[in-house]
Parts: structure tokens; C-alpha cells; sequence
């Protein structure tokens, strides 16, 4: 299989990388965090000037037809630089919801605006009590003469609370953990009856808490039957969240190597302690299983044999999961004391990758679906 980039992903990457050295620097990325919403918007209009937005977005609506590789190069530098602004949330999980099961004429109306940034969406599927069971839905759904209408709550929604559109699923029919019933439907976030309480997370990125108490709501694609495409939608998030955990171990690595060779300690770099070395090695080769692991996730999450995907994802997840853990741990450690400091770039790195083993089943969580396969 040829791993070579092409000409156009290479022109990707440069480009997003001098927009980011020059626009997303420590400090820059310090100061955002105290912003009114947590990240740039004059960033975001950025990102849609250079396509990023619409990269995966088919050029029919505007976007520029990129596959689950562009994107997997995009949250990689995105990774490097701790992005803060809601690519994740509304193009890779929004937009993946919406291409999947929009209809036509949802898919005109919303495609375009999603690619051009006047757009965010956010993916509300999680609820208290489901942790990562993706069929647990107590959020319900009933008629209401030719539309419907939505009760009940969804956490730790991602950008849940600048989005200007909600995917939302809830259950037509059936009960708690039935794999049918479920359905997905787009919320306007103006919508009366619709509670956002916005928070940040650890690593500062931002989330909402949603209560549903007769919200008008769009049906979005096949009634009773959304699961598959739920499912979907989260391979499509641990895909991008591999790439960027990768991204961010890249960096944890460079800043760790870099320390080794100038702290200096009884007159001589520390990084002459073999012990040390060892463990530098030991880094570089768990970010490069992760690599090669984050890879097997882009090029599977289009695959159309949905139970040789799942596995796929699930063996990626694992194998990224563990390889942060283990890099951003160590990168922490051979820092020292300073390591845990908020003034210091590679403690934000860290709670990022933790965050991210979180979001969509942790390593344990996909271990055991591994585990059921083999039984």
C-alpha cells in the first residue's frame, strides 16, 4: 500500500502548518481560553477560507470531496497545537451525521453553510446514564402534528453550547438498550424548550449539558432506524481523535527530547543518563505503534463491511489509547516538577490526551468489545 502523501495533501499540510505556527503558538492558545466562547472565531473564518471546513464535505456542496486521510492529516497538525475551535464537534461528527442521513434537500440547505463556517453543528447523543453504550436512549420523541417534539437531557456534548444546529437522537420506539427505535433529528438552538448550560472540560475545550423539554425537532433520516448511522458518526470521531491524540504525542516527544538535551543537572545535560535515553526510545516507539494505528482507523472508517470496521476502529482505539497514556505519562514525568505546571505547554498536551481516551469508549471500554469478538 503506498503511504506516500499527494500533492494536494501535501499542500494541506504546509499550509495548515504555517497558519498554525504563526497563529497558534502557547500564549496565543492561553489567551483564547479566556475568551467569551473558548476559541477564535476569526480562526474559524480562517479555517473556511483555506477549505479546511469543507474538506470533507462532497464538491457538490461546496466543500472539497477530502477523505477520512485529509482529515486524518488536518487533526494531526491540529493535534500538535491543541486547536481549541469546534472542527471535531461540527465538521467531523456534525457533518458526518448530516451526509449520512440528510435528506436532499437537508443536505442543500446545510452542506454549503456547514463548508463556508456561517454553520456549527454539535452531536448530542450521550446521556447520563449511558456512559458508552450507544443504544442506551432514554431521550424520547413523539409526534406533534406534521413535525415532532423532544423530551429529555444529553451530557457532555461537544461545543454543545456555541452550536447553531443540534443533532440529536432520541427513541420513537422500543425501550432502553433496544438497538431499534432510535432515531436522529436537528434541533435549531433558538428552540423554546431547549436548556444549554456550557462548561469547559479539563483540557479547556468546550462542552454542554442540554435539557429537552418539548422541543420542536427536524426528523434527520430514517425513522426507527439511526443506530448505524450513530455508529458511524462515533467511528468517524475516534478516527479524527486518533490523528489528533498522534499530533499531540508528536509534540509531548519533540519538547520532551528538547528538555533532555538542555536542563542541565550536576554540570552536564540529563539527558546523558542512559536511563533516560531509554526511556526517549521507549516514547518514540509507542508514538509510532500509535502512528501506525491511527492510520488503520483513517483508511477503515470508510470500509463498507460494518463488523470488520467496528473491529477495526476498536483495534485502533486500543492501540492509540495505550500509546498516549504511555507517552503523555512520560513526557510528564521526565519534565519533572515543571511538567505539572499550567505555565508549561506539555501539561496542556496531557490533559488533552486524557480527555480524548474518554470521549467515544476508553481503551478498557474497547478492549472488551475485542474480547466479545473473539469469544
Amino acid at each position: 500500500m503506498d503511504f506516500d502523501l499527494t500533492e494536494d495533501q501535501r499542500l494541506l499540510t504546509d499550509s495548515v502548518a504555517r497558519l498554525l505556527a504563526d497563529q497558534y503558538g502557547f500564549e496565543q492558545r492561553k489567551s483564547l481560553l479566556k475568551a467569551p466562547l473558548g476559541w477564535s472565531e476569526r480562526l474559524w473564518s480562517q479555517y473556511a477560507e483555506l477549505g479546511l471546513l469543507g474538506l470533507p464535505i462532497p464538491e457538490e456542496y461546496g466543500g472539497f470531496g477530502g477523505g477520512p486521510v485529509d482529515v486524518m492529516l488536518l487533526m494531526q497538525a491540529f493535534g500538535r497545537h491543541l486547536v481549541l475551535e469546534p472542527y471535531l464537534a461540527s465538521i467531523v461528527l456534525g457533518g458526518t451525521a448530516l451526509r449520512l442521513a440528510g435528506s436532499a434537500a437537508q443536505r442543500d440547505e446545510l452542506l454549503p453553510a456547514l463548508a463556508d463556517g456561517t454553520l456549527k453543528l454539535a452531536f448530542a447523543h450521550g446521556e447520563r446514564q449511558s456512559r458508552y453504550d450507544l443504544p442506551d436512549v432514554l431521550t424520547t420523541a413523539r409526534q406533534d402534528g406534521g413535525g415532532w417534539r423532544l423530551d429529555g437531557a444529553k451530557s457532555v456534548v461537544l461545543h454543545g453550547d456555541c452550536a447553531d444546529r443540534l443533532v440529536v437522537s432520541a427513541r420513537t420506539a422500543g425501550s432502553r438498550d433496544e438497538a431499534a427505535g432510535i432515531s436522529l433529528f436537528l434541533v435549531d438552538a433558538e428552540a423554546s424548550g431547549l436548556a444549554r448550560r456550557g462548561y469547559a472540560l479539563r483540557d479547556g475545550t468546550r462542552a454542554a449539558e442540554l435539557s429537552l423539554t418539548g422541543v420542536p425537532a427536524e426528523l434527520l433520516g430514517e425513522r426507527d432506524a439511526a443506530l448505524p448511522v450513530i455508529e458511524r458518526v462515533i467511528e468517524a470521531g475516534i478516527a479524527a481523535t486518533a490523528a489528533e491524540t498522534i499530533g499531540a504525542m508528536e509534540a509531548m516527544q519533540a519538547m520532551t527530547l528538547d528538555y533532555l538535551k538542555t536542563r542541565q543537572q550536576f554540570g552536564r545535560p540529563i539527558g546523558d543518563n542512559q536511563a533516560l535515553q531509554h526511556r526517549s526510545a521507549e516514547m518514540m516507539i509507542a508514538l509510532e505503534q500509535g502512528r501506525s494505528m491511527a492510520m488503520l482507523a483513517a483508511m477503515s472508517v470508510d470500509a463498507p463491511d460494518a463488523e470488520e470496521r467496528a473491529r477495526s476502529i476498536a483495534m485502533a482505539r486500543v492501540g492509540v489509547g495505550q500509546a498516549g497514556r504511555f507517552v503523555s505519562q512520560n513526557a510528564v514525568q521526565l519534565h519533572g516538577g515543571i511538567g505539572m505546571t499550567d505555565e508549561y505547554a506539555v501539561g496542556h498536551f496531557f490533559r488533552r490526551v486524557m480527555v480524548i481516551e474518554h470521549l467515544f469508549g476508553d481503551t478498557a471500554h474497547h478492549l472488551d468489545r475485542l474480547a466479545d469478538q473473539v469469544e
